[in-house]
């Protein structure tokens, strides 16, 4: 794993580095695995570290990859005060790498929405075996 920011710069795409260590967004609705329905699981795009399972993705309408719940251990939540508002940040909990922000209006008994950039996202498709 890259120790520093020029390591991390020369790992990363410009876009991921943007958003990952940088914390930026990308746009709505742009993101490749928003629509992305497969079993699965995904991972941090800077560490590989797994972060959520396929069956806690849903679609929230927003125009990012939203989730219900985190594995456990897999990311952290960091308070975050910038763009005049309060809100929750998610980083990953391996590389510290932004992810997204949680919000408490989920539609699944968490009542969490782990609403996440699908670039600080890699997805591994679970395989169908016989």
């Amino acid at each position: 794993m890259p120790k520093n920011e020029d390591e991390w710069k020369k790992k990363l795409t410009p876009q991921q580095y943007k958003v990952l260590r940088e914390k930026g967004t990308e746009m709505a609705f742009t993101g490749k695995l928003l629509h992305e329905d497969r079993d699965g699981m995904f991972r941090c795009a800077a560490c590989g570290n797994a972060l959520f399972a396929s069956d806690a993705k849903f679609d929230s309408g927003t125009g990012w990859p939203s989730f219900d719940q985190a594995l456990p251990g897999a990311v952290e939540h960091v308070r975050d005060d910038s763009h005049g508002m309060t809100r929750v940040e998610v980083v990953c909990a391996n590389c510290k790498s932004h992810l997204g922000h949680v919000f408490d209006d989920g539609p699944t008994p968490t009542g969490k929405r782990y609403c996440l950039n699908s670039v600080c996202l890699g997805f591994d498709a679970t395989k169908d075996v016989g």
